[in-house]
């Protein structure tokens, strides 16, 4: 189902019938959408909606027009771009989102739009990281390894049913929503934190779970980075779950070259 809710900025009239401006489609989900988005509500030359997928139920404000939920695939994206008279395109998605990545790059191309990416640059590992890089998740639940261990999975509800193949393991699952629970693994304690966290409070919940290993994925940035420097601290081995292929659009983790596009 899909709905628009009037932000902060927003006028009585729909966004669509002010075209003198720049009509931005901000794909949100991100840190780096939200920003985007306080910038673009205080540029005069510009206008825009950010989008958002509705994985949450109480998803963070932003300063924009705020679009929940799907748009039917490439098809139903083409069509809202060309509908609405869309000008430009941000992709400012989660750096895991690649079904609505590559939605965005075959529709923009079809409305001939143009497409930035904005995303955060991927971390990198530091001296004292004990990082074991693989593929996707099926791969980070065999490198697991056969001995059971204590895991803190950090890699948010989708795709924790993929860990039901090593179920030797003890789990220690961190979601912001509920997830289903035919899809947890058989021992798996869920607790429930939206970030940033701090580092002391990473360091003492792996001690207090007595954690082992750590699961997550490379998303980069600042937000979600001390669980990184806290397995660093304690010694812990990292199974780091590599971005997907991005495609090739153009791509910046600035903002302020996301609003040269945008009023370009």
């Amino acid at each position: 189902m899909e709905f628009i809710v009037r932000g902060a900025h927003s006028t009585s009239s729909p966004v669509s019938a002010v075209i003198e401006r720049q009509r931005a489609l901000v794909l949100g989900g991100s840190s780096e959408a939200r920003l985007l988005a306080t910038r673009i509500a205080a540029d005069q030359r510009l206008q825009g909606v950010i989008s958002l997928a509705g994985r949450t139920s109480a998803p963070s404000p932003h300063d924009l027009p705020t679009r929940i939920g799907g748009f039917g695939g490439v098809e139903g994206l083409t069509r809202y771009l060309i509908e609405e008279r869309i000008s430009h395109v941000v992709d400012a998605t989660h750096p895991f989102a690649a079904r609505i990545s590559a939605n965005a790059r075959a529709a923009c191309a079809a409305a001939v739009a143009p497409l930035l990416v904005l995303t955060r640059p991927p971390w990198v590992a530091a001296p004292g990281d004990r990082w074991t890089e693989v593929a996707d998740n099926a791969a980070a639940a065999r490198a697991l390894g056969d001995a059971p261990r204590r895991v803190f999975l950090a890699i948010g509800r989708q795709g924790v049913a993929d860990f039901r193949v090593a179920p030797q393991h003890d789990y220690v699952l961190r979601v912001i929503e509920p997830p289903s629970a035919d899809d947890l693994p058989p021992s798996c304690e869920v607790i429930f934190g939206r970030g940033p966290f701090a580092l002391d409070d990473e360091i003492a919940l792996m001690r207090d779970r007595r954690i082992e290993i750590i699961v997550t994925k490379n998303s980069g940035g600042a937000l979600a980075y001390a669980k990184i420097e806290a397995a660093r601290a304690l010694g812990l081995d990292v199974v780091m779950i590599a971005r997907p292929a991005s495609g090739d659009a153009p791509t910046t983790h600035d903002i302020d070259a996301a609003m040269a596009f945008l009023a370009s």
